[in-house]
């Protein structure tokens, strides 16, 4: 049998080629499918960073009234020890 025939040898080549191009798309189907996947990752990150930023304003403005309330309180105490303590020198004195 004598060597191969230009047909034979063109076949190969191409057979080779169709190989590497079937590759390649398979590769680039899979780098698809992983954006996607990082892309509604990233959407998923962007809920949970809204609902966190929105749970921080929230628990900001409850700790700002929290500490207006203090304040609140801790003046009245004040006050009433004042008026307890100015009973108390005028019954004592």
């Amino acid at each position: 049998m004598r060597g191969a025939s230009p047909i034979d040898g063109a076949l190969r080549r191409l057979s080779a080629a169709l190989d590497g191009l079937e590759g390649a798309v398979d590769r680039r189907l899979n780098a698809g499918a992983r954006l996607g996947e990082i892309e509604n990752e990233m959407q998923r990150i962007g809920l949970d960073r809204s609902r966190l930023a929105q749970s921080v304003d929230a628990a900001e403005a409850r700790s700002e009234r929290l500490e207006e309330a203090n304040k609140e309180v801790s003046r009245r105490l004040v006050a009433a020890m004042e008026t307890i303590r100015s009973v108390l020198e005028r019954h004592d004195g």
